[in-house]
């Protein structure tokens, strides 16, 4: 289990546009300069890697897989209540559709109790960074292992270019995820291209991580959600069944959600420990099914609606 469970969110960086003052009259001749400067992330100071798909060149995009088409999972309503609980022993008294729950933490009992209470249960796997106290922790090669992920003790990027090494223990964990009977999977840190990870990762290799997720999701029948990686939103959304996000009111960055929406697909949304009277209003008016939760993922919950 996450400890202790802090928010997943990595800062994504603003855009910032200055203008140069047009110059005096006699210098039309050269014409008037504009300067747009365009921030990196603080987190990452990668100045290589740009939190947009904007430069996802046909080229590019041929190289993807295409997805996997899953009509048989579960796609959850644009309405769909829900709870996230990653830490303690799970309370399933909460009344929502939806429980999305730790993959490790949770047996097949928890999920078939669920199950009977009309729930759809999600498990939570970590695919972006590498967890020390995980039962399948030393079957990684230290090879694969980059910076620490910063405010996460015990936890270590992961080189996502190197699927091959990747594939097997994260399909492992899908079928365990598939043998206890969830409906679902919650992919944690798949924006590592946006943060300081030790490895020189483009938005392109994201990418290629994310579709390799989606479609080892969908090929087990399971329904698959898009957590934060809000900028690759555009080229990631056929492949995603819907989206969970963390302080986007927060962030201001709600409207990069929307083409979910659009499509009909679901937003989960979470603030920490915000007053719901502060967002709520707006995230009812988006159609996302926003909670406010405490930081350490508990029980503890407040649905927006």
């Amino acid at each position: 289990m996450d400890e202790p469970h802090v928010p997943r969110h990595h800062d994504r960086p603003p855009f910032v546009i200055a203008g140069i003052s047009i110059i005096l009259a006699l210098a039309i001749v050269a014409g008037t300069f504009f300067l747009i400067l365009h921030a990196r992330s603080t987190v990452s100071g990668d100045t290589s890697n740009e939190h947009s798909s904007a430069s996802l060149t046909p080229q590019l995009k041929s190289q993807l897989a295409a997805p996997l088409a899953c009509p048989t999972c579960w796609h959850p309503a644009l309405d769909t209540s829900w709870q996230w609980q990653l830490s303690g022993t799970v309370d399933q008294s909460v009344n929502a559709t939806m429980y999305d729950i730790d993959l490790f933490e949770n047996d097949a009992g928890v999920v078939a109790s669920l199950h009977a209470a009309g729930r759809k249960v999600i498990c939570y796997l970590d695919a972006g960074t590498w967890e020390n106290w995980r039962p399948d922790a030393a079957q990684f090669p230290a090879a694969v292992l980059g910076k620490l992920d910063s405010g996460w003790p015990g936890e270590r990027w992961l080189d996502i270019r190197q699927l091959s090494t990747l594939q097997p223990l994260l399909d492992a964990r899908l079928d365990q995820c598939k043998a206890k009977g969830f409906d679902g999977v919650e992919f944690d840190n798949v924006d590592g291209y946006a943060n300081d990870t030790g490895f020189p990762l483009t938005a392109h290799d994201q990418l290629i991580f994310d579709v390799f997720l989606a479609n080892a999701a969908h090929r087990r029948g399971l329904s698959v959600a898009l957590k934060n990686d809000l900028g690759q939103i555009p080229a990631l959304l056929p492949y995603f069944d819907w989206a969970l996000d963390e302080q986007c009111f927060q962030y201001q960055e709600c409207d990069m959600l929307l083409p979910f929406i659009h499509a009909g697909k679901a937003v989960m949304e979470v603030e920490y420990d915000a007053q719901p009277s502060s967002f709520c209003p707006q995230a009812n008016a988006l159609n996302f099914n926003s909670l406010v939760k405490h930081l350490d993922l508990g029980s503890f919950r407040i649905a927006c609606r």
